[in-house]
């Protein structure tokens, strides 16, 4: 394992902040493959390609839980129906390796795969696919890998309230005890830690209905590089940036 050094920073020291939970989203793969004059959703292969050599990179670094921004329920509703189709096509394939081939990264390193969002959205053989995913790897312990597929942080919210309105018609749940604590148990994962570094690539700076009530305090990295394109000189540059920083946590 890598260990950052503590560093200086705008005239105050910091010292080395465990970096535990990394959130990615996964921006570029459409704009990757237009630029080699491909089909946009071609992109997905290369993006796809990328994800274990991250979680190779995580295991390095020491990172035990880590999210990829895989497809949001805004894509499912405005993606055309084509590259829809290849994605899944693509997240079926990948998932049938998860489970034939026992060298895969996700065996190799013991990581819990977890999937959250509204799976009823995407074909029910994925669907099938998923479930069986999580089922084969829910006693791994050394790492997590957490897909959000059909999601949508708002969406999330909105069912955790629903669950909790449920508990406390029934009166299971006392309302005037509804904390961020209840909330957070509601959640698609209500084992998951907080974010602690969102790295988003391809250009944009937004989060994009990512993880909003994860990622209240979390260190947020933007880099132009498209997914596909993105290097362990990338990735270990957003790492030494979030190691330099004072984290607050709101104080």
């Amino acid at each position: 394992m890598q260990t950052l050094n503590s560093s200086k920073r705008s005239g105050y020291s910091t010292i080395e902040a465990p970096l535990n939970h990394l959130g990615i989203i996964m921006d570029g793969n459409r704009r990757f493959a237009q630029k080699l004059m491909l089909q946009p959703w071609k992109g997905h292969e290369w993006g796809e390609k990328k994800v274990e050599e991250v979680l190779d990179w995580c295991k390095e670094f020491g990172i035990k839980t880590v999210t990829f921004y895989t497809l949001s329920l805004e894509n499912i509703a405005g993606r055309p129906k084509t590259e829809l189709d290849y994605l899944y096509k693509l997240m079926e394939r990948v998932g049938n390796e998860v489970l034939k081939n026992k060298k895969h990264a996700v065996h190799k390193n013991r990581m819990r795969v977890r999937i959250i969002g509204r799976t009823s959205f995407v074909p029910p053989k994925l669907q099938k696919l998923l479930a069986k995913i999580e089922s084969v790897t829910k006693n791994y312990e050394n790492y997590e890998a957490n897909f959000a597929i059909a999601y949508s942080s708002r969406v999330e919210i909105i069912d955790a309230v629903r669950k909790i309105a449920k508990l406390a018609k029934s009166g299971k749940i006392d309302a005037a005890k509804i904390d961020e604590s209840v909330i957070k148990e509601n959640l698609y994962n209500p084992d998951m830690t907080d974010p602690d570094l969102i790295i988003r690539t391809g250009g944009e700076k937004r989060l994009s209905n990512f993880l909003m009530f994860q990622s209240a305090y979390s260190e947020l990295f933007f880099t132009d590089t498209p997914w596909p394109e993105f290097s362990k000189s990338d990735f270990v540059a957003a790492i030494n940036d979030f190691n330099q920083r004072k984290r607050r946590f709101g104080a």
